[in-house]
């Protein structure tokens, strides 16, 4: 009866604790995918600079996690010679060329959120424009 009885219950067990698991994962992915929007909605509401960190981190600090989970990492747009096809601009590192905001400066900010227990992390890109 013992041997029965153990049959049914380390399955049963077994089961029970990589369900378990998989509900951890899913919360902390849903909690980073949480903390991934509102930083990419902070960022995408503060005015346009050369250093959007402080808006991201923001994000993290709310949910109570550190200021380290986040990563940011920026581009800008550097129109080609022309408005040709021919002549195509490019994605240069910086937030700013030269250090300093220009008009019509397009930046391409990207966000990457990783989970306190460092298993899973999110990145999303936002589009800034003054133009």
């Amino acid at each position: 009866t013992i041997v029965l009885v153990a049959m049914a219950v380390v399955p049963l067990m077994t089961a029970t604790i990589q369900s378990i698991h998989a509900s951890t994962i899913a919360r902390e992915s849903a909690e980073v995918e949480t903390v991934l929007a509102n930083a990419a909605d902070r960022v995408n509401r503060a005015p346009t600079l050369c250093d959007y960190r402080i808006y991201a981190e923001a994000a993290a600090l709310s949910k109570g996690w550190e200021a380290s989970s986040v990563s940011v990492t920026y581009s800008h747009y550097a129109p080609g010679a022309s408005a040709l096809a021919a002549t195509p601009g490019t994605w240069e590192s910086d937030a700013c060329p030269s250090g300093g905001r220009t008009p019509r400066l397009i930046q391409l900010v990207t966000v990457t959120i990783t989970s306190p227990s460092g298993d899973i992390s999110r990145t999303v890109k936002v589009v800034k424009s003054d133009v």
